[in-house]
């Protein structure tokens, strides 16, 4: 893996995060550690989608630790993963920031590929996150999805027929106070429903698209609003 700090047009540093072996393979590690010290503001990127691939048995780990020093402002804002057919991830994301840091997390996961009309019959798909801010523990969940994913998403209690999702948490001490003001910028669009709640000093948001170009439709123009400033270069390319 490489990292690349492009000139970017919001307030702080931009970095991009590239996976030089073009996927994520069975059996693969990956182990990807951040680190905004005091007043920093660090915001972190891929170039593409990361595509994971078929497996044969073994399972493809990435482990993402995030930190946030006092008044640092970290946003981590990967464009979507994609899982083929039969590919197995374990993936955990562990964030520590400070009580008056800022932390934004954006992960977006695809399952099968659209242009190939791809199911995913079988596979394995671990998410795991936790978040602590003040050394005090105040998200954590974990997504677990095992066996035939195409069929289990299928289902009203789980997917309602998606095949794209995701997550943003944001942890900041003004979170909560900005749900009203969400909720109203939410909108479900044709393909894609959104949702948000406050709750323990953070807002999460939840999209549950049909197909990517759905997803993407939604998060774009959210997110541009949210952080009031330019999305990632990369995200436009």
């Amino acid at each position: 893996m490489r990292i690349r700090l492009p000139k970017g047009e919001g307030a702080g540093l931009d970095a991009v995060l590239v996976n030089t072996a073009g996927g994520i393979a069975c059996g693969d590690q990956f182990t990807v550690e951040i680190e905004a010290q005091a007043d920093a503001s660090v915001t972190v990127a891929t170039p593409a989608a990361e595509k994971v691939y078929r497996s044969d048995g073994p399972v493809s780990r990435m482990s993402v630790k995030l930190h946030a020093g006092a008044g640092a402002r970290l946003d981590w804002l990967p464009q979507e993963t994609i899982l083929f057919d039969s590919a197995r991830l374990d993936r955990q994301l562990e964030a520590d920031i400070a009580e008056d840091a800022r932390l934004t997390l954006l992960e977006a996961v695809v399952f099968g590929r659209e242009a190939r009309a791809e199911r995913m019959a079988d596979g394995l798909f671990i998410d795991r996150w936790r978040i602590r801010r003040g050394s005090r523990l105040v998200y954590a969940d974990t997504l677990r999805l095992d066996g035939p994913i195409a069929d289990l998403l299928q289902k009203p209690s789980v997917g309602n027929g998606a095949r794209a999702l995701a997550t943003l948490i944001h942890v900041a001490p003004d979170a909560e106070a900005r749900l009203e003001d969400i909720r109203e910028q939410l909108s479900s669009g044709i393909g894609c429903d959104a949702a948000a709640s406050a709750w323990n000093g953070l807002l999460a948001v939840r999209f549950c698209a049909v197909t990517i170009e759905a997803l993407r439709a939604a998060i774009c123009p959210f997110l541009l609003t949210f952080r009031d400033e330019p999305l990632p270069r990369v995200w436009l390319s």
